[in-house]
């Protein structure tokens, strides 16, 4: 019985405290790695340090997660203001939240390969800038139809926006297959200087897990324009992480046929993957509305 009590002494903590260790142990842990050479006595303990980091934070989302997150006496402040009862509410108000913020995120990544692009003389930086733009730009107007008429109400004009969305994407893939057959043709690769690659790292996984979730919980809505959204939200994770990769393999990796078919690989996977979701939308959103009209 002691022993079990002081296993939930050192395991069982706070959320904020268990948050406040495994955040420094984890970026401690990125920083050794980053500095490379041999193992020392400061390896071991950043391993041990965020070790015992990721265990107290996994403890203590799980707590919180039984719970639920009234517990939180933060979430219980924030659903007693109007704004916070809104949002908990009103789960089409939740989503376009949702959505504003993953284009909020998504336009801070294209700054950061805009910039990345300038300063490395990357073609391949800047094409995907401009490519993440149009995607964004493509988001807003999605948004924004949102946000001028509610979701279901105009179900036609919501249909034709789909298929829009369907017709941009298609040409956005073509593009975006002559810039991955110009980096497997020259073999071009570009290092992330510092600690950028593991935020580009963050935010290819953030995209991904997001994008996911969203597919889940519009689906629910039955709405074109959300569904356009979600279309959108997964491609980019997807060329997200096809730039992770990239990336991944010319810092890393040392050989240059293996980084050349798997860059082939991923960017026909994801180009093909782009095309077919594409052409169902145009299909889908075509049948549909033809349905509401005639």
């Amino acid at each position: 019985m002691r022993i079990k009590k002081w296993c939930r002494r050192l395991f069982v903590l706070p959320l904020w405290l268990a948050l406040l260790i495994a955040v420094p142990s984890a970026a401690l842990v990125a920083a050794v790695l980053a500095r490379g050479g041999e193992s020392s006595a400061l390896h071991c303990a950043s391993y041990v340090l965020s070790a015992y980091g990721t265990a107290v934070a996994v403890t203590a989302v799980v707590r919180a997660v039984r719970r639920g997150p009234d517990s939180l006496a933060l979430v219980r402040k924030f659903r007693g203001t109007a704004a916070g009862a809104r949002y908990w509410d009103n789960p089409v108000f939740r989503a376009e939240v949702s959505l504003y913020t993953g284009l909020g995120v998504n336009l801070a990544y294209v700054a950061v390969k805009l910039v990345s692009g300038v300063c490395c003389r990357s073609l391949w930086f800047a094409a995907l800038s401009a490519y993440y733009l149009m995607l964004s730009l493509l988001r807003f107007a999605l948004l924004h139809h949102v946000r001028r008429s509610p979701v279901g109400r105009e179900y036609a004009s919501e249909l034709r926006r789909c298929r829009l969305c369907g017709v941009l994407l298609l040409v956005l893939n073509q593009a975006l297959s002559v810039i991955v057959t110009l980096v497997v043709v020259r073999n071009q690769g570009v290092q992330y200087g510092g600690y950028l690659i593991y935020a580009m790292a963050m935010y290819a996984f953030y995209a991904t897990i997001t994008s996911a979730v969203h597919v889940v919980r519009f689906r629910r809505y039955h709405s074109p324009v959300l569904s356009a959204a979600k279309a959108v939200n997964l491609t980019a994770a997807l060329v997200s992480m096809l730039s992770l990769e990239t990336a991944m393999l010319a810092q890393f990796g040392e050989d240059e046929v293996f980084r050349r078919r798997m860059t082939a690989a991923t960017g026909f996977a994801v180009c093909a993957f782009v095309l077919g979701l594409a052409a169902c939308m145009i299909v889908r959103s075509s049948r549909a509305l033809k349905e509401v009209t005639s």
